[in-house]
């Protein structure tokens, strides 16, 4: 037990502490009707990883999060300009799909060139949590901790954008520029932790508990309350099967975040025919 903990114990605390912010954004999403847009800003995220390696960088080398964290913000400008304010020809979700397969084509172009391709592309997709460092876990907290304040402060026209979005387009001026802050902010929060855990984590604590949390309860706050303990118990549960079986720890909590949605939409079903 003790060698679990030794091994454990930061991927533990970035598990816990990291994900809260996205389960908030999650709900959001879900609410947008746009639950790719995550998957494709992380895949835009990693194309700028991958731009960097081909110029010679180091996947470690600090030049990586700014290219990364650029091309996110450019993918955040498009999902902005494209939102649409009537019922559009083409759904916002189909161009959310293309730039994620893009972007995912692009990198693994990018990567057939690198000697190392193979491992990168591998990392970028699931991660590594037990190489993350106390420092990335603390400096990571405190840019999602800002993030969260941004939202505190403006969280009725954040809302109101989300849930009440007919009625946000009165005041279309501000509109755009709200919707860019949301999708910039968020792409922040998706740059810094595909360092940490990989795309399909970043995904999966993204959707999964805010989607349990749809089916649990009502209301924001006790939904968020649901995406927490749903996204808690997913960590845990997952890094405790990593270290039995022996395989990828970020491959593992996705699998039990999956589980834990399959157990709730069962135990909603049953609730409703009984």
């Amino acid at each position: 037990m003790n060698e679990m903990m030794e091994i454990m114990w930061r991927p533990l605390v970035a598990c816990l502490v990291l994900p809260g912010v996205l389960v908030y954004y999650g709900l959001h999403i879900i609410r947008r009707e746009v639950i790719f847009v995550d998957l494709a800003l992380a895949q835009v995220a990693t194309l700028g990883t991958c731009v960097c390696l081909y110029l010679g960088h180091e996947a470690d080398d600090p030049h990586t999060y700014y290219w990364s964290l650029g091309f996110t913000l450019a993918g955040a400008l498009l999902f902005t300009l494209t939102r649409p304010t009537r019922k559009p020809r083409v759904p916002q979700e189909a161009l959310i799909g293309i730039v994620y397969v893009v972007a995912a084509a692009a990198g693994i172009l990018l990567l057939s060139k690198s000697p190392h391709g193979k491992e990168e592309l591998q990392r970028t997709l699931v991660g590594d949590l037990l190489t993350v460092s106390w420092p990335q876990i603390w400096k990571t907290a405190a840019l999602y901790a800002a993030i969260a304040a941004v939202h505190v402060l403006f969280r009725r026209q954040f809302i109101a954008l989300s849930f009440e979005h007919e009625n946000a387009q009165r005041g279309r001026a501000s509109v755009r520029f709200w919707d860019f802050l949301f999708y910039a902010l968020f792409g922040l929060i998706v740059t810094s932790f595909v360092q940490v855990g990989g795309v399909l984590l970043v995904f999966s604590y993204l959707i999964v508990p805010a989607a349990c949390a749809m089916y649990l309860a009502n209301g924001l706050a006790t939904r968020l309350v649901a995406g927490w303990a749903v996204a808690t118990l997913g960590s845990a549960g997952g890094l405790y099967a990593s270290f039995q079986l022996d395989v990828p720890t970020g491959a593992a909590i996705v699998c039990t975040l999956g589980l834990a949605l399959l157990l709730v939409v069962a135990a909603t079903a049953l609730r409703r025919r009984t």
